[in-house]
């Protein structure tokens, strides 16, 4: 979703080498542990130089299923309906482990943490039971130099008997210096059916238990300090699961997508407006600070 991006420069294309596509996918039996990933990454360095390509490195795992006390625990926090339709930005929680287990690769070549989230794509593709095994597989794709760096993606596909179901792509950006000079863009966010909200110092935490992302950017304003933050912020995840959340009796179940864009940290805690209104496109939404009308996420629904 690179239209919905905050401002952004000309653009130089980096994408995969095609002598790397062919790489062999790690294959997995298991969701790797999340904890230990980001112990891992926390010490993972970076060697990547300016104009290097990003290698087509690709994790897969077979027979991956919902459990239903994660799902429901999951429903509870965004604030989902108990009900059959499976939440859009579930599987994008499951298969987190999954790229970040790219990331610690020794083939990849930049700092698995503090790459910047700075867009995600779902689409939800098919209904399917939520009983039904799943095989889901995350690579790395394209990239490209901006002004703020290297925006580069995770590509990640879910599968139900050989049925893509599920496909989404994250946007990260590596900060590095390019020399490429930044285009300013007004944001234009929607005005309709507008909702406050009061977001809990203690959401970080509660998604981190369902989701055990325990990164501590998001734990509390101590560990956030230690990675340049003032306070805690919100999972940006977290942040779009709600927003659809309060959309869902709008979305259908299946064949719709999801783009959203992360503007400024959520800090915790924090009073947020939530907005939505329809458009040509579809359905756009954003979250802005209640106090400052700082943007924190802008979306569309298509």
């Amino acid at each position: 979703m690179k239209n919905m991006n905050s401002p952004k420069s000309q653009s130089n294309n980096t994408h995969s080498d095609p002598e790397n596509t062919g790489l062999t996918p790690i294959m997995l039996d298991h969701l790797p542990n999340m904890p230990s990933l980001l112990g891992r990454a926390a010490f993972k360095s970076g060697y990547y130089q300016l104009g290097d390509v990003l290698p087509a490195l690709s994790t897969e795992i077979n027979h991956l299923r919902i459990r239903e006390h994660d799902l429901q625990a999951y429903r509870v926090l965004c604030g989902f309906t108990d009900n059959s339709v499976l939440p859009a930005t579930y599987l994008h929680m499951l298969s987190f482990p999954l790229a970040l287990n790219l990331l610690i690769q020794q083939d990849f070549p930049m700092k698995a943490m503090g790459q910047v989230h700075l867009r995600n794509q779902i689409s939800v593709l098919e209904e399917f039971d939520l009983r039904a095994s799943i095989s889901m597989k995350a690579t790395i794709g394209s990239s490209e130099l901006t002004s703020r760096g290297v925006e580069w993606d995770i590509d990640v596909t879910a599968l139900v008997d050989n049925q893509l179901v599920w496909s989404s792509t994250s946007t990260y950006l590596n900060r590095c210096k390019t020399g490429i000079a930044a285009v300013r863009q007004q944001e234009v966010t929607p005005q309709g059916n507008a909702q406050d909200w009061v977001v809990e110092a203690d959401i970080g935490r509660r998604y981190a238990k369902v989701s055990a992302d325990y990164n501590p950017i998001h734990l509390s304003d101590i560990t956030a300090k230690l990675f340049g933050f003032k306070q805690a912020i919100a999972h940006g995840m977290w942040s779009k699961a709600r927003c659809l959340a309060a959309l869902e009796e709008k979305l259908p179940t299946s064949g719709y997508s999801v783009d959203v864009a992360f503007h400024r940290p959520l800090f915790l805690p924090s009073e947020v407006v939530f907005n939505s209104a329809v458009n040509q496109q579809g359905e756009n939404f954003s979250l802005t600070n209640k106090k400052s009308g700082v943007l924190h996420l802008l979306g569309q629904i298509s």
